[in-house]
């Protein structure tokens, strides 16, 4: 762990770095008493969003979910062959870049009383601990952002942290809702510094963390149910509320999606994800997923597969979430109206869940611009209505949509069990559960968390 607790003026000059023309950065960073917040900010959203939500571990666990493939023959990351070293990279983007950076910037807010800033970095480090507590389990936090205390931090349980996201987004909208201090502006990627957007996401992020523990111990999927829809009454409200950032795309400022599936990679989509969106005659397809160069048709690759093909035989990201300048989501109101769908039908059932999960469909096909000639209503006419039996396996292949490449599809499968998956051919393990702590911290910070370490085991709220 030692490598990674250094100070902000490294930190942020590494970043500004490597994305100065995306980050648009005029000030001085190396002031030795303090950052500015507007300074830090951008930095921090940039790495959140282009190194941690689309970065190393969530292509691994892209691989894990079978929606993309390698053209390369096996063993590879698609056949659950992964090594520590390979998760160094997300981990210190996540505690560097991130974690360490959203503290300080959280003091200094809290120090000039700063209520935008200060919401907006408890937000920011709930989701990032999110992500990170959900790939490991145990992961360092209390101890974790004190370089001046121990190099060599102890870890929180899993249990311990969702306790601390909770605490962070409840404080995070107390602070939002007095909105006191300066706005940043453009200086936050995401809402332009507007403290209604962020206390949606906040509610929202609420309750996508309420439905992980479902089945958690000591958990009620009723009680988590219902703490997810009265956090969701003050969630998001429409297409417009996405929390996401949206790339310039021009040389240097891609979507990083759109760099994964450049020819370089060898990244394609699996053949699971095309013929799934296929067999249903999804009219969301053109958005979701690319022509074959070779045959102009939809083909993907079956993961596993001995040979190599052309790359120009196999889809690949389509316009919508692979283009250059693509957004890139961390949560968005599809999803809300999902998680309200499964909420309601664990309370109530259904029949009662039925409205919300087709808002989620509708709302999904208005967001990627598909008309009702194209198919929308025709689509909702095939998938039929939702019954005891397959409410949620329907809910859960539809947010696999809404989330398309999105680590929260590894996290929907693990605790209910859909989308449906096997092990794909010549896999050298069960389909995986977690990440493995990456190599650095296992040199570095050893733990006893790390003894017997796999990627089949399970996290805490993973439970059989």
């Amino acid at each position: 762990m030692k490598k990674y607790l250094i100070c902000i003026v490294t930190v942020t000059s590494v970043c500004f770095t490597g994305c100065e023309k995306f980050l648009d950065v005029n000030e001085n960073p190396n002031e030795p008493s303090k950052v500015q917040e507007s300074l830090v900010l951008p930095a921090i959203e940039y790495n959140l969003v282009h190194n941690v939500v689309a970065g190393w571990a969530s292509i691994d666990a892209a691989h894990f979910m079978q929606l993309i493939a390698l053209n390369q023959a096996p063993p590879n990351v698609g056949t659950y062959l992964l090594n520590p070293s390979d998760l160094n990279d997300t981990w210190y983007y996540i505690y560097t870049s991130c974690l360490q950076n959203l503290k300080l910037l959280k003091e200094q807010a809290d120090e000039s009383g700063n209520d935008i800033y200060a919401g907006i970095a408890n937000v920011l480090t709930a989701y990032t601990l999110g992500y990170a507590t959900d790939m490991w389990g145990d992961i360092p936090y209390s101890q974790g952002l004190n370089a001046t205390e121990t190099f060599h931090p102890g870890y929180d349980s899993q249990e311990a942290v969702y306790s601390s996201i909770q605490n962070l987004l409840d404080e995070a909208i107390s602070r939002l809702q007095s909105a006191a201090g300066d706005a940043p502006g453009d200086r936050d990627y995401f809402y332009s510094g507007n403290a209604a957007q962020w206390i949606k996401a906040a509610y929202t992020l609420k309750a996508r963390f309420y439905m992980h523990l479902s089945k958690a111990p000591n958990h009620m999927a009723a009680e988590q149910a219902q703490l997810a829809l009265d956090a969701l009454s003050n969630g998001m409200q429409s297409n417009d509320d996405d929390l996401r950032l949206v790339y310039d795309g021009t040389s240097g400022k891609e979507n990083r999606w759109y760099r994964n599936f450049l020819p370089v990679e060898t990244i394609v989509l699996s053949s699971k994800t095309v013929d799934s969106l296929v067999s249903r005659a999804d009219p969301r397809i053109g958005q979701l997923i690319s022509r074959s160069k070779l045959n102009n048709d939809y083909f993907g690759r079956t993961i596993g597969s001995s040979g190599i093909g052309a790359l120009e035989s196999y889809s690949l990201g389509g316009p919508y979430y692979a283009s250059a300048n693509s957004p890139l989501y961390l949560i968005n109101y599809r999803e809300a109206l999902l998680l309200k769908a499964e909420a309601t039908f664990i309370l109530s059932g259904a029949e009662a869940a039925e409205p919300f999960y087709r808002q989620a469909i509708e709302a999904d096909m208005s967001h990627l611009g598909v008309a009702d000639g194209d198919g929308v209503n025709a689509y909702l006419a095939n998938r039929g209505d939702i019954n005891d039996e397959n409410a949620l396996s329907y809910i859960m292949e539809e947010k696999a949509v809404v989330n398309f490449l999105s680590p929260e599809i590894f996290n929907d499968w693990r605790r209910t069990g859909y989308p449906t998956l096997t092990a794909v051919q010549n896999a050298i393990s069960a389909i995986p559960r977690k990440m493995l702590y990456p190599l650095n911290e296992l040199t570095n910070n050893p733990q006893a968390q790390h003894s017997g370490d796999l990627l089949t085991n399970r996290v805490w709220w993973d439970t059989e």
